[in-house]
């Protein structure tokens, strides 16, 4: 996990996306071309969440998060999503 130096702000959620799957399950290579863009990642910065609700998600969690959810940043040369706690759908 990467230690970074910010700090989202309310209810936003600073999220590492997992790489993207590779092969498939039965072994055949996926092209670049073809590869989906990964609902899955890690949390790395959490906001302090609104006065009506706190947050539920923690650094380190694993998250699954829409397709389209967040907005995209790079920092340091690393991909990050930054988007709010109500994108994400579940904690793995």
């Amino acid at each position: 996990m990467s230690n970074v130096n910010i700090k989202p702000l309310a209810d936003r959620v600073l999220v590492e996306p997992l790489a993207a799957e590779t092969t498939t399950a039965s072994g055949l290579i996926i092209p670049d071309s073809a590869k989906e863009k990964p609902s899955k990642g890690t949390v790395v910065a959490v906001g302090n969440g609104t006065k009506d609700e706190k947050m539920t998600v923690k650094v380190g969690d694993t998250v699954l998060y829409g397709k389209y959810a967040g907005t995209e940043l790079k920092l340091e040369g690393t991909d990050y999503l930054i988007m709010r706690e109500s994108d994400i759908f579940a904690i793995v």
